[in-house]
């Protein structure tokens, strides 16, 4: 296989690579911010389990400020 063609091949499957992580994240993000926080999704999607509730954005519950 000549150089050129494994440079390509090898950009080829790093871009495709990119797409679809990028497309997964995507997805996630787009799926954890469809609702309000603490209400339920209407039906059982393949993404719900992924990501618990409250774990990687925000706080469980407000922050209480003291003097």
């Amino acid at each position: 296989m000549s150089s050129y063609a494994s440079i390509a091949l090898r950009d080829l499957a790093c871009g495709a690579a990119a797409a679809l992580i990028t497309m997964l994240l995507s997805v996630t993000f787009v799926q954890t911010t469809s609702v309000p926080p603490g209400t339920q999704h209407a039906t059982s999607r393949f993404f719900v389990a992924l990501q618990p509730e409250h774990a990687w954005f925000g706080q469980p519950e407000p922050a209480v400020l003291v003097d």
